[in-house]
């Protein structure tokens, strides 16, 4: 199970995933900025949308621990098991990440180019200088 900071963890997107290393991004808006991470490595099993919001995280429950041991084939050291509204329905959707580790990584991430960033701030990782005309 992960334990998040104190803030405002409303919105939620796949910010990277490149087949091993996933990182989720979590803010109140996600347009211009975002102040979570949670970083996966050696990510093994991922069932998730592209964007979310409101996850309740919990300890996967015994049924999901063995949907991801079948698929593996052994259970790995991290499963991460959240819930969330369904955007269709009134019922929950449930998702899973499997990996070796997971880290939350707590700061102010900006989705665009900035100049001067302030100690503890970065940009995304797809974010780069615009270009020279």
């Amino acid at each position: 199970m992960i334990e998040l900071p104190e803030g405002s963890w409303w919105d939620w997107d796949v910010l990277h995933f490149d087949g091993s290393q996933l990182r989720l991004a979590a803010g109140h808006d996600l347009t211009y900025h975002h102040g979570l991470e949670v970083a996966f490595t050696d990510v093994v099993y991922l069932a998730c949308p592209t964007q979310f919001r409101d996850p309740r995280f919990r300890e996967p429950t015994l049924d999901e621990r063995a949907l991801v041991r079948r698929h593996v084939g052994e259970e790995p050291p991290v499963i991460i098991a959240f819930d969330i509204d369904a955007p269709a329905e009134d019922d929950l959707l449930t998702c899973l990440v499997a990996a070796g580790s997971v880290e939350v990584v707590p700061g102010l991430v900006y989705r665009y180019w900035r100049d001067n960033l302030a100690a503890g701030e970065r940009l995304a990782p797809h974010v780069g200088p615009p270009e020279q005309s």
